[in-house]
């Protein structure tokens, strides 16, 4: 039997003529973590629509529990614990009551539910407030209770759309533990577009960007990659144009950028292709084109980095710049 829980293949979803997904695939396994990263706008929260249920895909697939999103979306929901951004509580209910309310539209026998709500109270850190009112709580134990409310019919899936989102620092490190903890036992779906979360808390990676999936990798792999070295230039502005371009034909140079600089003054990062130390090679082209050195510095990347490298980029190259408004 196959331990992949959840699998979407080519999905694409189009509002009119705004793409919003485009043939994203994915999978995950049994007790894996993903951590599905993305700036707003990238297409995180239009996939956990789909994945969920909410939403039908213009075209592709989706499996949750071996059960088709639109062939069997009853299935798919009885499978998962979904925590959305925005939190569905009662805010006149009193915790207690509304766990109460969420076991019995889930079609829990009261003695079961009984059991189940004291566990899940202790488990997500719950036993001083369950007897207050929500609109009284904080953000942090809100999200709490949203992530009780997910967790209540013991799903061994749990999607969770932004959970981090408006926590102050404290806060977001107790809900972050929580939700590594609780990874232990399920497969979780962890949308984000903070880096220092996925880095805590999940064992892979998805980053997303204008709907289209522009790396998939461990943390570790992200962290190697952060660990690469750029190379910063800085020279007289020069008006022969020919700097870029000669920076460009060197060998071992993967991407030159312009970067913004000061008056009567060029910038430009340069990426290797692998490990080489380049600041000879671009003394020498300097040197060649005519170009005055002002500055030249080896810097080592850093995630925050990557993740703009992977999706700024990814948005200019974009053709589909309108896309995002629709797609979370």
């Amino acid at each position: 039997m196959s331990d992949v829980m959840i699998e979407a293949r080519d999905l694409v979803k189009r509002y009119d003529d705004v793409v919003a997904l485009d043939k994203v695939s994915m999978s995950v396994r049994k007790g894996e973590v993903l951590g599905f990263l993305g700036p707003n706008g990238a297409g995180k929260s239009t996939t956990m629509r789909i994945l969920t249920c909410f939403t039908a895909p213009t075209e592709g697939t989706a499996t949750v529990n071996g059960c088709d999103v639109q062939e069997d979306s009853l299935g798919a929901r009885t499978s998962m614990g979904y925590l959305p951004e925005a939190n569905p509580l009662y805010p006149d209910l009193l915790v207690l009551e509304y766990l109460q309310f969420v076991a019995e539209i889930r079609s829990i026998p009261k003695d079961e539910a009984r059991k189940r709500i004291k566990t899940i109270v202790e488990q997500t850190g719950l036993g001083n407030v369950y007897a207050k009112q929500i609109r009284s709580l904080s953000k942090g134990y809100r999200q709490r209770v949203g992530l009780a409310q997910a967790l209540i019919h013991q799903p061994p899936i749990l999607i969770l759309d932004e959970p981090m989102s408006g926590l102050d620092p404290n806060q977001a490190v107790e809900i972050r533990d929580l939700i590594k903890d609780i990874g232990r036992e399920r497969t979780v779906i962890l949308s984000t577009h903070n880096l220092a979360e996925v880095q805590v808390a999940c064992d892979r990676v998805l980053i997303i960007s204008h709907g289209r999936i522009v790396a998939d990798d461990t943390p570790d792999g992200l962290r190697e990659r952060a660990g690469k070295a750029r190379f910063l230039v800085t020279l007289q502005q020069s008006g022969n144009g020919k700097a870029k371009s000669s920076f460009e034909a060197l060998g071992g140079v993967e991407r030159v950028r312009a970067l913004e600089a000061e008056s009567g003054e060029e910038r430009y990062e340069l990426l290797p292709k692998g490990s080489e130390d380049l600041r000879s090679s671009i003394f020498r082209a300097a040197v060649d084109n005519d170009l005055t050195l002002l500055g030249l510095s080896r810097e080592g990347q850093n995630l925050e980095q990557i993740f703009r490298e992977l999706t700024v980029e990814e948005s200019q190259a974009s053709s589909g710049g309108d896309r995002a408004a629709a797609a979370s």
